[in-house]
C-alpha cells in the first residue's frame, strides 16, 4: 500500500495529472462493497491533505459503514462528457480506506481540505493506495492510453484501440 505522496515522489508528473483530474470537478464515484459482497457505487468529495488522499462520509452512511466492515474501494473522478476532442481524460484509484477517529486530527484534515471543521459527527478516511490509473487518448486521438502506477510495479503504460 501507499500513500499519495509515495506517488508524487516516484512519478510527479504523472500524480500532477492524476490530481488535476480528481480537482477538476468536486463530486467524485466510489464504489465499495455491501454486506454480501456486491458492489454499492456512491457519489462523494475526496481531496489532497499533507501527501495523502482523504474522502469523507456523513454518519451512519452506508457507504462508510461498508468501508468499516470492508475497506477496500475504488475512486473515479470523470473530467466530464466532452466530446472526444476536447477530453482530458479519467482518473481512477484503489486501495483500503484507513478510518480517522481522532477528533482534532479529524478536525485538522477538514480544515486543510475544506476550510473549516465538520460542524457535527463525520467518518473521515484516509486512502491507502494500491493502483492509480490515468486513462486519456494518444495524440491522433483515435485510441486509449492508460497510465496505471503500483507500489510494487511503478508506472506502466497500456496502449488501447
Amino acid at each position: 500500500m501507499a500513500r499519495w505522496a509515495d506517488v508524487v515522489g516516484n512519478e510527479a508528473e504523472f500524480a500532477d495529472e492524476v490530481r488535476k483530474a480528481f480537482d477538476a470537478y468536486t463530486h467524485k464515484t466510489i464504489a465499495t462493497l455491501r454486506k454480501d459482497g456486491s458492489p454499492r457505487i456512491s457519489g462523494t468529495e475526496a481531496g489532497f491533505v499533507d501527501g495523502d488522499l482523504w474522502f469523507g462520509s456523513m454518519p451512519g452512511a452506508l457507504k462508510a459503514l461498508d468501508l468499516l466492515r470492508d475497506p477496500r474501494f475504488a475512486l473515479h473522478a470523470g473530467t466530464g462528457d466532452a466530446d472526444t476532442a476536447s477530453w482530458r481524460g479519467d482518473a481512477k484509484l484503489s486501495g483500503r480506506a484507513v478510518e480517522v477517529t481522532d477528533p482534532e486530527a479529524v478536525a485538522a484534515v477538514y480544515r486543510a481540505w475544506t476550510g473549516e471543521a465538520p460542524e457535527g459527527p463525520s467518518h473521515l478516511f484516509r486512502a491507502d493506495l494500491t493502483d492509480v490509473v490515468l486513462t486519456t487518448l494518444n495524440e491522433a486521438r483515435d485510441g486509449l492510453v492508460i497510465r496505471l502506477w503500483a507500489p510494487d510495479g511503478g508506472l506502466r503504460t497500456f496502449d488501447r484501440k
